[in-house]
């Protein structure tokens, strides 16, 4: 038997510049671009001037820091739906190949400390906070939102965070990518 899913509804009127910053992940679907145990993963997202968003993302893997930079835009520039594309450039010791996916945002909450992210097809989730750790029951309230908009939250796995997160330049950078290269084949 097959349920019908709803459409997705994202956050409308989103503030582009109060959302900017760092922001840790506190859960996610296992993901071919990610590595397998990776840790202390986090995103960093700056305005360009030209309306678009620098995108950092980090993970850290046996003491090495892999990351991907790319660029998130508006889907339509004229909708107030926060719904985004996001563009990185692989592999990203040698970035060539554009892959692009969708960014929705799914949910904030009024403070702009938690957010669920997705995109349309379900296949990719993940819960965002501007804090490494976040308190249990707000993490349930997190994950009901994103059972509210049709998830299978039984893939969702909590993301492994250190009680003080690494800083960027305190391990060395897997500058060959083989964390990319393992998380490809699933390690």
């Amino acid at each position: 038997m097959t349920t019908e899913k709803k459409e997705m509804e994202v956050v409308k009127g989103l503030d582009l510049e109060r959302y900017m910053g760092r922001w840790y992940e506190v859960a996610s679907f296992p993901s071919r671009f990610q590595p397998k145990n990776g840790a202390d993963t986090r995103a960093t997202y700056t305005l360009n001037p030209d309306g678009t968003v620098k995108v950092l993302n980090e993970t850290w893997d046996g003491g090495k820091r892999g990351f991907i930079q790319g660029s998130a835009f508006k889907t339509d520039p004229k909708s107030d739906e926060a719904k985004f594309k996001v563009r990185f450039y692989v592999p990203p010791f040698l970035p060539i190949i554009p892959v692009t996916g969708d960014y929705w945002v799914l949910y904030i909450d009024p403070e702009y400390q938690h957010a669920v992210i997705g995109q349309p097809s379900r296949s990719y989730l993940w819960i965002l906070s501007r804090t490494a750790h976040v308190e249990e029951e707000t993490y349930k309230q997190l994950v009901e939102k994103a059972v509210e908009q049709g998830y299978d939250v039984s893939k969702l796995r909590k993301t492994a965070q250190s009680d003080t997160p690494p800083e960027s330049d305190a391990a060395p950078d897997d500058t060959k990518g083989i964390w990319w290269i393992k998380s490809i084949f699933g390690k």
